[in-house]
């Protein structure tokens, strides 16, 4: 009878897993939008080094957003409108406005550090890079307020934002980041008056921040928020700028391979919430004193692990089907190839990310320290270097 328990409790799991990875098919759209466009891609060596660090940047930042969001609407502090809400909602809209510069600024000079070392870039492009990183990002703050716009729907309606809006908003970031950049390298490489567009851009974001930080010194929350925040994004602007190395590296070993592009955003997205899964269900353990706070507690977890594992192998099965299909390039001989590049990259990358995320996880609850704030950022960035490391190793594997 325990058994026949256990191992519905199993299948049941599997199902509530695989339908919070589903939405995950989305970030196909973005490696779509990747691979029709390489062209763009190609102007500048440093073009698509900086790809997943956008990507994971705006996913950085509305990640810290929906989180803080979801938490404030429970506790009433903020409520679900746009205009006359709390002035913790608005404090909240101008640390972001804040954070966007900030983390643009900080990739820009990351990426020099990088650009110099790996990509055959000199201190000439920097001007390129920081006008790009700064209107993308700019241009995608427009998603926060879609952020806002979906965690107020989902918290009128009953719906927990803790459970809907991540998933749903990280998806639909992704797409929307990466016709932004798309549309932005556009501008900057094709048209004469693009340059002085992007200029204009940023001028106007670096204006607000000039207005908004005076104003906003001596409030507690706004300050707070900046220093957990920021010290955070220094953290993941060397990361995220890791993974970019490898995807250049990637790029020069596939070449013109549209569906491994394609694939690409989803797959990375995959192995984030693997890692959230495992990460975040052992900070509630935690919490309510189910595991011990030692790395020896894993074998307790081992079920969760198996679940979240099982789903990703399942799903990537079917993203490398669709991506294939999307390029109209499908046949068995196709599928089966890309199937065991795809297979040998997930298992690089899930017991790596487990790993990680567990040990996270254990360290942020030793120190007391909150999780919306540092295990999904960190996390979320580290599943995307971990993923481009084992792509590139089962590509490399695979010849």
């Amino acid at each position: 009878m325990a058994h026949s328990g256990g191992s519905k409790n199993f299948l049941g799991l599997l199902k509530e897993t695989l339908s919070a990875y589903i939405f995950d098919i989305g970030g196909l759209f973005a490696g779509f939008v990747v691979a029709s466009q390489l062209g763009v891609f190609q102007m500048a060596p440093w073009a698509i080094a900086l790809y997943p660090a956008i990507v994971s940047a705006k996913g950085v930042i509305g990640g810290l957003l929906s989180g803080r969001l979801s938490t404030a609407l429970h506790l009433g502090t903020i409520y679900p409108r746009f205009s006359g809400n709390t002035k913790s909602f608005y404090k909240l809209v101008q640390a972001l406005v804040v954070l966007t510069l900030a983390t643009s600024v900080a990739m820009s000079s990351v990426s020099l550090l990088f650009g110099h070392l790996f990509w055959g870039i000199t201190l000439g492009d920097f001007p390129a890079i920081l006008s790009v990183i700064v209107s993308t990002m700019a241009l995608g703050f427009f998603l926060s307020l879609i952020t806002m716009k979906v965690a107020f729907s989902s918290f009128k309606k009953g719906l927990d934002p803790d459970i809907v809006v991540y998933p749903v908003m990280s998806t639909f970031a992704d797409i929307f980041i990466t016709l932004c950049y798309v549309l932005v390298l556009t501008l900057f490489f094709f048209l004469d008056f693009g340059k002085v567009l992007l200029t204009a851009i940023g001028i106007a974001h670096l204006l607000l921040v000039i207005y908004i930080i005076p104003k906003n010194l001596h409030e507690p929350e706004f300050v707070k928020t900046i220093k957990e925040s920021l010290a955070t994004l220094v953290i993941v602007a060397f990361i995220v700028n890791i993974t970019g190395t490898i995807l250049k590296e990637i790029s020069s070993v596939v070449e013109n391979r549209k569906e491994i592009y394609t694939v690409y955003p989803a797959l990375i997205d995959m192995i984030g919430d693997v890692g959230l899964v495992v990460g975040s269900t052992a900070t509630t353990k935690l919490a309510l004193g189910l595991l011990k706070p030692s790395f020896s507690s894993i074998r307790h977890h081992t079920r969760t692990i198996f679940t979240a594992w099982a789903a990703s192998i399942m799903l990537f099965a079917l993203l490398g089907g669709l991506s294939l299909t999307i390029n109209g390039i499908l046949s068995f001989s196709a599928f089966s190839s890309l199937l065991i590049v795809l297979l040998i990259a997930n298992i690089i990358a899930v017991v790596a990310i487990v790993l990680l995320s567990y040990g996270i996880s254990i360290l942020t609850f030793k120190k007391g320290l909150d999780p919306d704030n540092f295990v999904i950022p960190i996390e979320s960035s580290f599943a995307d270097s971990v993923t481009s490391i084992a792509l590139l190793t089962a590509l490399l594997l695979m010849g």
